[in-house]
């Protein structure tokens, strides 16, 4: 069973070294009195020791995705070329230029001083090495094949991040387009048809049922700006707080986004390349399948497929083979279930799964370029709608001066 999370706080301190020198510093640790004991082990004699408030971001940007990728590659690196464990970090923290991120290593490095195994130390910071990358770093340093693992984690980590950004590339692009198209349409109700609803009221004629609809929308737009705004910011706000404490919500709306045209199919696909690569880099590195499935589960990115393996996890623990539990789910495609039986049948379990993950990310590359392709004519078309209707039902009753007049 792998230790449980400790939590840790950021202290600062003070004292002096060996030579009677004032040296102060940060260090993270469980209480003051590690602290304390973590000092004098460096030969150092505590004066002053203080929480530090606020840790999250200790001097500057806080600590992304990307930093602790390029950190692992980096530590991957450096013990394969046979620099000690302990080396390989000091190289690191002194070539990092995020404080946030050096300020991490110096405190694993501390760990790693006083005794503490690198996957116990990583687990004292669960914001950034989450149960599956400790668990994989555990089975590395007790195989006694450390390079080898932090290797397939780095590459785990460089696929995973690659993934993401493609599907965060594909979603971003129409919702940027559909929010400067509302900003446009903002403030031409705002700004531009209150001049134009001047000029018409020296007209003595009916106007068009469109400009007058336009007219009506941009009063209740300038009467009710900033209470719209603000019910909008609570709605999203109530969602949000809503999503991330109701399982049952965010089921029906993960459900409901793979039913989607297009964009459901994109997330199938995205679920299945997360399910295979994770399952892959577990099942290489020695984790007990079980173990692998519960880390599994919290990678695929959607409540259905979470859902799907949880079931299946529970299926393997009653003796069922992977693809029989997998068939039974309801969920998985039968290519990916042959693929996987095959793989069973054969010993070739990981090489499948790989194999698996590969052609899905490539279905990624590919159905995310099919969707940009097929979004931006429709983006064109509401855009034209949007403004382009603005535009008309102000200039229709110019088209009818000459029979107003």
């Amino acid at each position: 069973m792998p230790t449980q999370p400790v939590k840790t706080r950021l202290y600062r301190w003070e004292g002096t070294d060996l030579t009677g020198a004032e040296i102060k510093g940060e260090t993270s640790a469980e209480s003051q009195a590690m602290i304390r004991a973590l000092l004098r082990r460096q030969g150092i004699s505590a004066r002053n020791i203080r929480r530090k408030a606020h840790r999250g971001r200790p001097g500057g940007p806080s600590i992304k995705a990307l930093d602790i990728m390029l950190f692992t590659r980096q530590l991957a690196s450096l013990i394969k070329a046979g620099i000690s464990l302990l080396q390989a970090l000091n190289v690191i923290a002194e070539g990092v230029e995020l404080p946030a991120m050096r300020q991490l290593v110096n405190d694993l490095k501390q760990d790693i001083s006083a005794g503490t195994s690198l996957a116990n130390a990583l687990r004292k910071k669960p914001a950034h090495f989450d149960a599956l990358f400790c668990n994989l770093i555990d089975a590395g340093e007790q195989a006694g094949a450390l390079d080898v693992l932090l290797e397939r984690i780095a590459t785990y980590k460089e696929k995973t991040q690659a993934l993401k950004k493609k599907i965060k590339k594909a979603m971003t692009y129409p919702i940027a387009v559909l929010l400067v198209a509302v900003m446009v349409c903002a403030i031409l109700l705002l700004e531009v048809v209150p001049q134009f609803q001047r000029v018409f009221s020296s007209f003595d004629a009916q106007l068009p049922a469109l400009t007058l609809w336009v007219i009506a929308l941009s009063q209740v737009l300038q009467d009710h700006a900033l209470g719209l705004l603000v019910s909008v910011c609570l709605m999203v706000a109530g969602f949000r707080y809503r999503y991330k404490h109701s399982e049952p919500l965010r089921q029906r709306l993960d459900k409901w986004l793979l039913k989607m045209p297009v964009i459901g199919n994109l997330l199938h696909v995205s679920a299945l390349s997360r399910f295979a690569r994770t399952l892959a880099t577990t099942i290489a590195a020695g984790v007990p399948l079980l173990e692998a499935l519960d880390a599994v589960a919290g990678t695929t990115g959607n409540n259905v497929y979470k859902n799907a393996v949880l079931a299946l996890k529970h299926q393997v623990a009653a003796g069922s083979q992977i693809h029989v539990a997998m068939a039974a789910t309801g969920v998985f495609p039968d290519m990916a279930i042959q693929m996987i039986a095959i793989g069973e049948e054969s010993g070739t379990l990981e090489n499948m799964l790989d194999h698996l993950a590969t052609y899905y990310e490539n279905e990624v590359d590919t159905m995310t370029d099919s969707l940009t392709s097929m979004m931006e004519p429709a983006i064109m078309l509401v855009l034209g709608v949007m403004v382009g209707g603005l535009v008309i039902a102000m200039y229709l009753p110019i088209f009818k001066l000459g029979q107003v007049i």
